[in-house]
């Protein structure tokens, strides 16, 4: 019992170790963005993700017999809905925002949302005092984002497409979670991962063709070498490593707990900030990467977080398809 326990409990970590390598992107989008467009460069990374990935499914090939349509569906919806189609809705939201800080509050909607699914679809249980520590991690992260200070001005700022643009991508993001969690029951994380990235090729090159963007790769030798050593360590470090670390640690940790370990990516976002771009940390920021800190680290320490898949129960969604 106690090897079980240690082992989840260094599992929760992975989640927020994989979802820290999220926060270093920026590191590697700034450069890219200069040539490339954002549907571009994912199409690329997924592209050279597809080939190391492909092999994995091919050996993991026995898994995808006997897929549900409750499986079909959620791989879809991680791979379409919470890759590709968040990442425009939010891009959306921030274009057609009349206020920026309204669109970035909403999003940090996506806990809430990752919770309420876990609890309907998956049946957890959530640990104790689980409220409290919810409010606490929405406290620090509201921090990190805003500092002290009030965002809005007026509750019409909130009532507009563009937070509703937001609380959707909030919704799929947080969904994600869940189905991730689902998937799970099914396959080992390494095939999870691979479907990930394999499934959304074709949707990632509709949203490319409808843009229609024309291609301005440099032609200088040293440029185009540097943006493909870019390219690779951005899908293999913030995408396939950090992503297989997410999963691996989401076989042994329930979603509602696992969207809070989540929270280690607008820290990290914060951290390169200061590190790389010379960003300023302010007292509220601060305080806010403090109080995530203390909130990861209570859960971590409480057994109810451990959620082997063998010893769940097949949740309702499956038992519809």
């Amino acid at each position: 019992m106690e090897q079980t326990g240690l082992r989840s409990k260094n599992t929760f970590w992975l989640i927020v170790i994989g979802a820290a390598f999220w926060g270093v992107n920026p590191l590697f989008r700034v450069m890219l963005l200069d040539t490339l467009t954002s549907a571009q460069i994912v199409f690329i990374e997924h592209i050279l993700l597809a080939f190391i990935t492909v092999p994995i499914l091919w050996m993991n090939r026995r898994e995808l017999k006997g897929l549900k349509k409750s499986h079909i569906g959620a791989l879809l919806f991680i791979s379409w809905g919470g890759s590709a189609l968040a990442t425009l809705l939010f891009t959306a939201a921030l274009t057609y925002a009349g206020s920026i800080n309204a669109v970035l509050l909403l999003q940090k909607m996506q806990p809430l949302f990752a919770i309420i699914l876990a609890r309907i679809i998956l049946k957890e249980l959530f640990p104790k005092h689980f409220a409290i520590l919810v409010s606490v991690a929405l406290i620090g992260t509201y921090f990190l984002t805003f500092g002290f200070s009030l965002p809005l001005g007026h509750f019409d700022e909130v009532i507009q497409m563009g937070s509703i643009l937001s609380l959707a991508a909030a919704a799929l993001w947080g969904g994600s979670t869940v189905m991730g969690r689902h998937l799970l029951k099914q396959m080992k994380f390494e095939t999870v991962t691979s479907l990930r990235f394999v499934l959304a090729i074709p949707f990632i090159t509709l949203i490319m063709l409808i843009q229609n963007a024309a291609w301005a790769l440099p032609t200088d030798s040293t440029a185009m070498t540097l943006i493909g050593v870019n390219l690779l360590i951005s899908a293999l470090l913030p995408g396939l490593f950090s992503m297989l670390l997410y999963y691996k640690g989401l076989t042994n940790t329930k979603a509602s707990v696992a969207t809070l370990a989540e929270l280690s990516f607008p820290m990290t976002g914060m951290l390169v900030n200061w590190l790389v771009f010379q960003e300023s940390v302010t007292a509220a920021q601060f305080t806010g990467f403090v109080l995530i800190w203390v909130v990861l680290f209570t859960i971590s320490k409480q057994k109810e977080v451990i959620a082997p898949i063998s010893n769940e129960k097949a949740p309702l969604l499956s038992k519809t398809s």
